[in-house]
């Protein structure tokens, strides 16, 4: 029988292993302050947000919103990011991907502190990963690793490939796995769109991370017997439902599970695992900006 990762039941878990590390901050007079800031009305965008600042609501972390209209001028935003640099009680900064097309991501990306910049996107952080001391890492990749951990997936040793080389997951997940640590020591194989002879190469992989933004793009041929497939892809595909649309991952999960060891759901996988990262990037945060010990999970 294949393994389902249960990222709901896992994410639970962090979000209330947290609340003992927020618990020890309250108890030294600080509250974990989490920022997002919206400039875009795409209703995605909008759920994701109002998700995040739920899931702060429900482990205590102090979310505070910004919405700016997508029409403003980019200098507004970057004088928000601003403001939230400055303002104590914001331990953490999220600005909501995508912005749009007048707004220079790189600079957002760079106005950001980097002891604030929560989602660890920072060129200094991106540099601190990469060199093995991390300040924050990026809540999907870590939020993969967390998962393998939870089921007793091992890595060290383990052929991991990664199809996508995005900033966001496939590049900062192939640093987290070469590392010299319990939760990394693989032997990491990036796969993308320039890549030959793809299927092969996917079945050779003990662990599998599917991160290429393609719909149900990974079928059954392409999976080894007994792997360990991540499934990072979320897209909304059309569908005879009441939304018009249903959510699918960038595996043809029904292919993949009669080959696969463990299979991670869409949805139900790695998404809850994300933002679970984030309040726990938050927490470390609020502990590093005021010198006060926690543990985390």
């Amino acid at each position: 029988m294949t393994e389902v990762i249960d990222g709901n039941a896992v994410a639970a878990d962090i979000r209330e292993s947290l609340t003992e590390s927020i618990e020890t901050l309250e108890s030294e007079g600080v509250t974990p302050g989490l920022a997002t800031v919206l400039m875009s009305d795409d209703p995605a965008s909008e759920t994701y947000v109002s998700m995040k600042q739920r899931d702060c609501e429900e482990v205590g972390i102090d979310g505070i919103h910004v919405e700016i209209d997508s029409d403003a001028p980019a200098e507004e935003l970057y004088e928000t990011i601003d403001d939230l640099n400055a303002d104590p009680a914001v331990h953490g900064i999220l600005v909501q991907m995508p912005l749009p097309d007048h707004v220079d991501e790189r600079r957002v990306l760079r106005s950001v502190d980097p002891v604030k910049d929560v989602d660890g996107f920072h060129p200094e952080n991106v540099g601190r990963l990469v060199a093995g001391d991390d300040r924050y890492r990026p809540c999907t990749p870590h939020g993969v690793q967390k998962l393998l951990e939870a089921y007793d997936i091992e890595t060290e040793g383990a052929n991991a490939v990664i199809v996508g080389r995005s900033n966001i997951v496939g590049k900062p997940l192939a640093n987290l796995l070469l590392q010299k640590a319990d939760d990394g020591n693989a032997t990491v194989t990036v796969c993308h769109s320039r890549t030959e002879d793809l299927a092969e190469k996917t079945r050779a992989a003990d662990i599998l991370v599917a991160a290429a933004g393609r719909p149900e793009f990974i079928g059954g041929e392409m999976v080894g017997e007994g792997a360990t497939v991540v499934d990072v892809g979320i897209n909304r595909v059309d569908a005879d439902t009441e939304k018009g649309y249903e959510l699918v991952g960038d595996v043809d999960y029904d292919s993949v599970e009669a080959t696969a060891g463990a299979i991670t759901p869409v949805p139900g996988g790695v998404g809850p695992m994300t933002r679970a990262m984030l309040l726990y990037n938050t927490v470390k945060a609020a502990g590093l900006q005021t010198d006060v010990d926690v543990e985390l999970p």
